[in-house]
C-alpha cells in the first residue's frame, strides 16, 4: 500500500524537464501589495491631506528601462481616500527615498531641500579646489577666520552671562567646604560626649557592684504605718520551733480556750441603736442569760480539773 504523504516522487527514465511548458508573463505585470504612505502628501484633485504611515492596498510594478547600479525601480499606484483619484510614486535608491510622480504634491520638504542645497554647494567647492590651488588656500583662510569669530562670540556670551548672573563659584565652593568641616566637627564632639557618658555609666555600675559585695543587703523591715488587714494573718510565716510557746497536755487534747486578738479582728460587730420599746424585753432576757451562764462556768471548772489531773500524771511518770 502506498504512503499517504509522499516525500519522493517517481521520475521515469525518459523524463526531460526542458519539455515542460513555461508561463509567459508580461514584464510590466502588476502585483497587489499592502503598504503605508512613505511621506505626507496632498491630493491635487480634492485637496485631501494624506499623512505619512496611512495604509493602502497598492498596485506595484517594475519601471521599464530604469535602474540604479543594477537595482530595479518600482512604481506604486494608490487612490485618494476622498475622491479616489489615482496617485503614483516610485522608489529612489540613489537617495534612499521616494519620488512623487503625479496625482499629489509632497509636503514638508524644507529639510530635504536644505540638505540638497548643502550637498550641491559642497560638490561645487570640491570641483573648484580640484582645479585651482589658490582657491584651496582662500577657503582655508575663510574657514579659520570663521572659526575665530565663532570662538570670540562664544567668549562674549560667557562674559555677558557671568555679569548678569553675579555668581562667585569660588565663594560657593569655599562656603560648602566650611559647612562640611563644621558638620564634621559637630559629629566628632557628639561622639566624644557619647563615649564619656558610656564610660561614666560603666564606672558607676562597677562601684555599685563593689559596694554590694562588701556590705550585706539590709533586711526589709515592716512598715509600721501600713494598716493591718484581717487576712494578713493567713499570709504570715509560721514561727520557728524554738520560739513556739509550750503547749500544755490538756490543750493538746481539748484545745485552747483563750482567744487571740488577731482572730478577734476577723469579725466586726455591728452597733445598733437601742429601741426604747424593746428595753423591757432586753432586761428580761438579761435575767435569763445570767441564769443560763451557770452551766458554762461549771464546764470551765471541770476542764480545769482535767488539766490539773493530767499534769499530775505527767509528773508522776517522770
Amino acid at each position: 500500500m502506498s504512503e499517504r504523504k509522499v516525500l519522493n516522487k517517481y521520475y521515469p527514465p525518459d523524463f526531460d524537464p526542458a519539455k515542460i511548458p513555461k508561463l509567459k508573463l508580461p514584464k510590466d505585470r502588476q502585483y497587489v501589495v499592502r503598504l503605508m504612505a512613505p511621506f505626507n502628501m496632498r491630493c491635487k484633485t480634492c485637496g485631501e491631506y494624506i499623512y505619512k504611515g496611512k495604509k493602502f492596498n497598492a498596485r506595484k510594478e517594475t519601471v521599464q528601462n530604469e535602474a540604479y547600479l543594477g537595482l530595479p525601480i518600482f512604481r506604486f499606484y494608490i487612490k485618494c481616500t476622498r475622491c479616489l483619484a489615482e496617485i503614483t510614486f516610485k522608489t529612489d535608491p540613489e537617495n534612499t527615498d521616494y519620488t512623487m510622480e503625479h496625482g499629489a504634491t509632497r509636503n514638508f520638504q524644507a529639510e530635504k531641500l536644505l540638505e540638497e542645497e548643502e550637498k550641491r554647494m559642497q560638490k561645487e567647492r570640491e570641483e573648484e579646489e580640484l582645479n585651482n590651488p589658490m582657491k584651496v588656500l582662500e577657503n582655508r583662510t575663510k574657514d579659520s577666520k570663521l572659526e575665530m569669530e565663532v570662538l570670540e562670540n562664544l567668549q562674549e556670551l560667557k562674559e555677558l552671562n557671568q555679569r548678569q548672573a553675579n555668581v562667585d563659584f569660588e565663594a560657593m565652593l569655599k562656603q560648602y567646604k566650611e559647612l562640611e568641616e563644621e558638620q564634621r566637627r559637630k559629629e566628632q564632639e557628639e561622639d566624644e560626649q557619647e563615649m564619656k557618658a558610656m564610660l561614666e555609666q560603666a564606672q558607676n555600675r562597677r562601684l555599685l557592684v563593689d559596694s554590694d559585695s562588701d556590705e550585706e543587703p539590709a533586711k526589709a523591715r515592716p512598715n509600721p504605718t501600713a494598716q493591718t488587714k484581717p487576712t494578713d494573718i493567713l499570709q504570715e510565716d509560721p514561727q520557728p520551733q524554738s520560739k513556739r510557746p509550750r503547749m500544755e497536755s490538756w490543750e493538746r487534747s481539748v484545745g485552747k480556750l483563750s482567744t487571740k486578738a488577731q482572730l478577734a479582728g476577723l469579725v466586726a460587730r455591728r452597733k445598733e441603736k437601742p429601741d426604747p420599746a424593746l428595753e423591757n424585753g432586753m432586761e428580761t432576757r438579761g435575767t435569763t442569760a445570767s441564769t443560763g451562764s451557770l452551766p458554762a462556768a461549771a464546764a470551765t471548772s471541770s476542764l480545769g480539773l482535767l488539766g490539773a489531773y493530767s499534769d499530775s500524771e505527767d509528773s508522776a511518770s517522770d
